[in-house]
């Protein structure tokens, strides 16, 4: 008759075997789960999946950096619409009784009405209307590349993974671009109605070109800068763009 103190004995002996004897494979987790094979393969698949992305994440922003970045996103759409009127607009300049446009020429008749030609080759400036032309389309293609510049930038903001950095890059690059087409457009208007300017003459619309030329210079820069004192990586180069490996 087999009593209950050696039913105890025996399963410690079972059980002391099967811990020292070699080759024996663990339990695989997914069974001790309870959980079939392949769908416990899966799960740890999305589980390591996830681990990666997470580790991809960049590095946690102080509160200084996260304001700067937005300060410089804000301004740089300000500097998109300050812009855009302005060019839409396009009345820069006024002198005695014409107003002097990107699209357009108007007189004064009798200080009250305006009579607006489209045909500015009637202006009597030389080399007005083809030099407008020029300076029309570097203003338009400077709101296009500050537009795509403040897409990086927002976009870096949004989506904080390793590469945050070189988008921050981009859209800050962009942004100096674009204020290079900017302010050849403005120059050229200058340097073509230079017998015609004055500082009074310039209207607001102009001032608002000006400005918005200005805040991209001051955006592009700053972004530059602050990405290249903010990122670990002594690989960097001085001003936040990759290197060459």
């Amino acid at each position: 008759m087999i009593t209950s103190s050696d039913a105890r004995r025996s399963r410690k002996r079972f059980a002391a075997s099967d811990a020292t004897t070699p080759g024996t494979a663990p339990e695989p987790p997914w069974l001790a789960l309870g959980l079939p094979e392949g769908k416990s393969r899966s799960v740890a698949k999305d589980a390591g999946e996830a681990q990666r992305l997470l580790g991809q994440r960049g590095p946690h922003r102080s509160f200084f950096e996260s304001f700067t970045r937005a300060l410089i996103t804000l301004c740089t759409s300000l500097a998109v619409v300050l812009s855009s009127i302005s060019i839409c607009d396009g009345e820069w300049l006024l002198a005695g009784d014409h107003l002097f446009g990107l699209w357009r020429f108007c007189t004064a008749s009798n200080q009250t009405e305006l009579h607006c030609l489209r045909d500015l080759s009637q202006t009597q400036v030389p080399w007005l209307a083809s030099g407008l032309v020029v300076a029309r389309i570097v203003a338009t293609l400077a709101v296009v590349v500050a537009i795509f510049g403040l897409e990086f930038l927002i976009v870096s903001q949004v989506c904080e993974d390793s590469l945050a950095w070189r988008k921050w890059a981009m859209g800050s690059t962009l942004l100096l671009i674009s204020f290079i087409l900017s302010f050849g457009g403005l120059l050229s208007f200058l340097v073509l109605l230079r017998s015609q300017v004055t500082l009074l003459g310039l209207t607001l619309m102009f001032w608002s070109d000006f400005t918005a030329s200005f805040l991209l210079f001051l955006n592009g820069i700053s972004g530059l800068h602050i990405n290249s004192i903010t990122h670990i990586n002594n690989s960097m180069h001085p001003w936040g763009l990759p290197t060459k490996v």
